[in-house]
């Protein structure tokens, strides 16, 4: 009915879900709008120019999908559970990788990398080839987005003039390199960014991802059936803690959830 917008429906969402900017572990979790991050103008009137809303980042490409199927099938005995993919798309470390460039995330991060940045070529440093990892190249990279990338363009630039170190190809590391249709403008890429959101394309298909993320193909069938397992151990409120007698366990769990991310309460 057009009464609230697509970016404050997800912010209910993620409340009633147990997402909170209170909790980096927690942290709420936004879908890859766009594919499109090449293009010299953003053509929001065609359909190619947006992620496939009704699929998990793990099946963006039919290679991709098909590898991680045959993960699924191909469970090895001694890999404690049967799953599509062993990391996660929303984690403390994710959320601070994204924000590094202000505190007090900049410190969060390097508190989660043992005190220091992590390798340049590893750090958020260029919007296109983040996609490119989450999408279609790094299997053991599924994350999706944050709110901050539909309103704040401040976590974009290195105001802070942080030394992010070198990549081997000898760019340092500074601001976030950004689309060509962005024109180098943080606030402009916020505004396409937030106009994408809002678009009648996503607001049409938003419901998928929220099935996924929120909804019925969470867990169970629909999940396997929608290439969208994750390791038990992310499902939190799906595992009895008290119930497991074994210090040790229940300590693996719980820094396995608090390291790797967690599974939104199903909405």
């Amino acid at each position: 009915k057009r009464e609230i917008s697509n970016f404050d429906y997800l912010m209910y969402l993620n409340t009633l879900a147990g997402r909170s900017y209170n909790d980096h572990m927690q942290y709420p979790v936004f879908p890859w709008v766009l594919a499109d991050y090449h293009s010299e103008t953003l053509n929001l009137s065609n359909p190619h120019t947006f992620r496939d809303l009704s699929k998990p980042m793990g099946a963006q490409t039919v290679e991709r999908k098909r590898k991680f199927i045959q993960r699924y099938n191909e469970v090895e005995k001694n890999l404690s559970a049967q799953c599509h993919y062993c990391t996660h798309y929303s984690s403390a470390i994710i959320v601070a990788s994204y924000l590094v460039r202000m505190e007090p995330f900049t410190q969060t991060f390097c508190s989660l990398q043992g005190g220091s940045f992590d390798v340049a070529d590893r750090m958020f440093h260029s919007v296109k080839s983040t996609w490119e990892s989450a999408s279609r190249d790094n299997m053991s990279d599924v994350r999706e987005l944050i709110p901050e990338f539909f309103y704040l363009p401040e976590f974009l630039t290195n105001d802070n003039h942080f030394e992010l170190g070198c990549m081997q190809d000898g760019t340092v590391l500074g601001d976030v390199q950004l689309p060509p249709w962005a024109d180098g403008d943080p606030h402009k890429f916020i505004l396409l960014h937030r106009q994408a959101l809002e678009s009648d394309y996503v607001s049409a298909h938003l419901h998928h991802w929220i099935d996924l993320i929120f909804g019925h193909k969470q867990h169970g069938s629909a999940a396997v059936e929608a290439v969208n397992t994750y390791h038990p151990y992310f499902y939190g409120d799906k595992m009895d803690l008290n119930n497991i007698k074994d210090p040790l366990i229940k300590s693996t769990i719980l820094g396995f959830i608090s390291n790797f991310g967690q599974i939104p309460k199903q909405v």
